[in-house]
């Protein structure tokens, strides 16, 4: 039920075709962005402990520490994945025979991309760890997005496997 991967990279569908992935990335954070959110729960978790004794003191830390670390471990879960038939970023699936024109924007430039230059109809996957993002038009007439915009830490092979197709 559902898709089955082997250990070569291959999956197969329902249909018994072999989709390989071309390209795949998790956009975790990095472990030095861990810290300060960390050292926030535990001064939050310190905050109420000061204010109530007893069972209450310690419940905050067992209760705050943990949701935080969950938090972060939830932003790494995003993927860019681009296989033989699809790009897949985050839960969105795009086929390939709908990517238009490519383009690499770098981290200097991204602000405005994703600032004043942004169409509010485009599907938009950023994470401020990841530096460069990749626009991708749609080619697809019946779709409203008139394009993807997702950070990438590998711009330029995404954007040329992209642009093979």
């Amino acid at each position: 039920m559902g898709d089955s991967a082997s250990a070569a990279g291959a999956r197969v569908d329902r249909t018994g075709q072999t989709d390989r992935k071309r390209h795949s990335e998790r956009l975790y954070l990095a472990w030095w962005g861990w810290p300060l959110p960390l050292i926030a729960a535990g001064l939050l978790a310190a905050e109420i402990h000061m204010g109530y004794p007893g069972v209450r003191a310690w419940l905050p830390y067992l209760i705050l520490i943990p949701l935080m670390a969950g938090w972060l471990l939830l932003l790494g879960r995003s993927k860019v994945e681009i296989t033989g038939e699809e790009l897949l970023v985050g839960n969105a699936r795009l086929p390939l025979r709908f990517v238009g024109e490519v383009e690499v924007i770098a981290k200097d430039r991204k602000r405005k991309a994703l600032g004043p230059e942004l169409d509010p109809a485009a599907f938009v996957l950023h994470r401020g760890w990841v530096g460069p993002i990749v626009r991708v038009r749609l080619t697809d007439p019946d779709d409203p997005t008139p394009y993807w915009v997702f950070s990438t830490r590998k711009p330029a092979a995404v954007a040329e496997l992209l642009r093979q197709q």
